[in-house]
């Protein structure tokens, strides 16, 4: 078809034409090494490397960072005491009847921030052991991460039960005669999720005991009144809240807490 019989816009050829160069041009890019290499020159991998190591372009650098952003959730997760936390607050939502108060925003936030508050002084020390030489270019990388993990290994093996290393330590087949000190991270670090989690189902329980028995005395009242058709979990929240708030349980609960990673 021509472009008599359909009318072509003023500068269609010139965009064709435009983006025929630009193909050409990889084209020839591609075929000659030469080439390729002067127009890969300016976004260099590697910008040199000296005494301390490799030193990577901004462009790598910024896609190493973002990189490691996506194993932070999973470092928050499994190297802190944010498992704990969340679980015994949703864990208290649940014994008080209260589906949605306070929210999941609440509870992750509360979590975060308290849980800053209990690794305070671990993060302390791995920012001044490991990071502020390495950003002073007075260690490597390598050794800032040496120096990083003792702190968090030495938090991690004071909440891991001893029992749960050994489970694992057997799983990965290490030596029986390594010390719990000495064990690599992929051993420690699911010990001690597995201690976290039991702790924290622990405290659940004792959380649970004192509004389970406020169910079952408005339960049994309203039975022995004989209003089956009143639900019996409407008429125990005003109680299990008046006790709760009585009872100072947000202070009690949060220095538990707190206190449980001492």
């Amino acid at each position: 078809m021509h472009c008599d019989a359909l009318p072509c816009a003023p500068g269609r050829h010139a965009v064709w034409r435009g983006w025929a160069a630009v193909a050409l041009a990889l084209l020839t890019c591609a075929h000659d090494p030469a080439l390729a290499q002067s127009a890969g020159a300016s976004l260099p991998l590697v910008v040199g490397q000296g005494a301390q190591g490799t030193s990577y372009s901004v462009p790598i650098q910024t896609l190493l960072f973002f990189t490691a952003l996506s194993f932070l959730p999973a470092v928050m997760l499994l190297m802190t005491g944010f498992t704990r936390i969340v679980i015994v607050l949703s864990l208290l939502r649940q014994a008080l009847g209260t589906h949605a108060a306070p929210p999941n925003q609440v509870i992750v936030g509360l979590s975060l921030f308290l849980t800053f508050f209990v690794m305070g002084p671990t993060i302390d020390r791995v920012y001044s052991e490991a990071y502020e030489p390495f950003s002073t270019n007075q260690i490597a990388f390598d050794e800032a991460l040496k120096r990083g993990e003792v702190p968090m290994r030495e938090f991690m093996l004071k909440q891991t039960r001893q029992a749960d290393v050994m489970l694992f330590a057997k799983l990965g087949k290490i030596d029986p005669s390594v010390k719990s000190a000495d064990v690599p991270f992929k051993v420690l670090v699911p010990a001690f999720v597995t201690s976290e989690l039991k702790s924290a189902f622990q405290i659940g329980f004792l959380i649970f005991v004192p509004f389970l028995v406020i169910d079952i005395i408005v339960a049994s009242v309203l039975t022995s009144l004989g209003m089956v058709m009143l639900s019996p979990v409407l008429i125990a929240l005003p109680f299990k809240l008046m006790l709760f708030v009585l009872a100072d349980g947000w202070n009690l609960l949060l220095g538990s807490l707190a206190a449980s990673f001492a």
